[in-house]
């Protein structure tokens, strides 16, 4: 059986896939680490004692999961790469898989230091220091880190009966990362091309197609609708929208191409920009009912808020 638990991390995403043969884990994954913080500071305060928001570590925890054999990065924003270091304090992993991986011993990048640069190349520079400060502060945790190289779709036989395809971007944006990034890391930070790359980072985000005997899974990272409306969008069983299903997120082009019968939302409730969108919500309920939210969302006479601290999906 596949165990897809799509934790609710409040702002940000984290799903976490295990093959499991009754009790016993033969495999696990986790795409993503969700923010360093439940509840964000340009966010609504969380008041509502019913609230089961949880850290993507403490979840692994809970679950008794103590070792990852795959551990993927979609892309660098914070809500999806804070959560790093309690993941690390919680499981050793034997692969890390991302477009990027930073300079071995890489420096302290001090985003908020006194470097004189406008707040759009703080903020990359933030989201960039917190990962590679997560992997310098947890040694020995991660005994191989694979850096896709972004120009082609790389295939994974995880077991004998699970398969993933890892979708990348455009071809070209990988190598501009690594440039941007490695300047940063060299002590190089070119105003323009920090602010231009911060918001690229979407459009560089990886999905992946898992194939579980028979039925197909799309998790969608924060990738864009506009970018993969191509033969690459096929129709699965299970769809994580993209993007917190913000208005860029889907487009009825994608999701006839996709046709979902089961779509999961990872957002945090009461976000202030209309995430999920109620567009969105409406569009993905024309091609499926069973529709999920990791947190407790409630848009009043669309959707009513439930509280769990994941959705929890079994495929047999």
């Amino acid at each position: 059986m596949l165990v897809l638990d799509f934790i609710n991390v409040g702002n940000g995403d984290s799903a976490l896939i295990r093959e499991m043969e009754g009790e016993r884990q033969v495999f696990a994954m986790l795409v993503d680490c969700g923010h360093d913080c439940l509840v964000r500071d340009d966010h609504p305060p969380l008041e509502n004692h019913r609230s089961c928001r949880i850290y993507a570590g403490d979840f692994l925890k809970k679950q008794g999961v103590t070792h990852l054999d795959v551990l993927l990065l979609t892309h660098f924003h914070r809500d999806h790469i804070g959560g790093l270091g309690r993941v690390l304090e919680a499981v050793t992993v034997d692969e890390l898989i991302a477009s990027y991986i930073p300079p071995q011993n890489s420096c302290d990048l001090d985003p908020d230091g006194d470097n004189g640069l406008p707040k759009a190349a703080r903020n990359l520079l933030r989201c960039v220091d917190m990962y590679a400060r997560a992997l310098r502060e947890h040694p020995g945790r991660i005994r191989t880190m694979t850096q896709i190289p972004g120009d082609h779709m790389e295939v994974r036989q995880l077991t004998p009966s699970l398969k993933m395809h890892i979708l990348c971007g455009e071809p070209a944006l990988y190598p501009r990362q690594k440039a941007v990034y490695d300047a940063a890391f060299a002590g190089r930070r070119d105003h323009y091309d920090l602010v231009h790359w911060g918001k690229s980072m979407n459009v560089s985000s990886l999905r992946q197609r898992l194939f579980y005997h028979g039925k197909e899974i799309m998790l969608g990272g924060d990738a864009y609708a506009h970018m993969w409306e191509t033969e690459s969008a096929t129709p699965c069983d299970i769809l994580k929208v993209p993007h917190h299903a913000s208005l860029s997120s889907t487009t009825r082009k994608l999701l006839s191409m996709l046709q979902p019968k089961t779509a999961v939302v990872s957002v945090a409730a009461g976000r202030p920009d209309e995430r999920p969108h109620p567009y969105i919500v409406s569009l993905i309920r024309e091609y499926t009912q069973d529709l999920h939210f990791t947190d407790a969302v409630n848009i009043p006479g669309l959707v009513e808020p439930e509280y769990h601290e994941s959705v929890h999906l079994e495929v047999e």
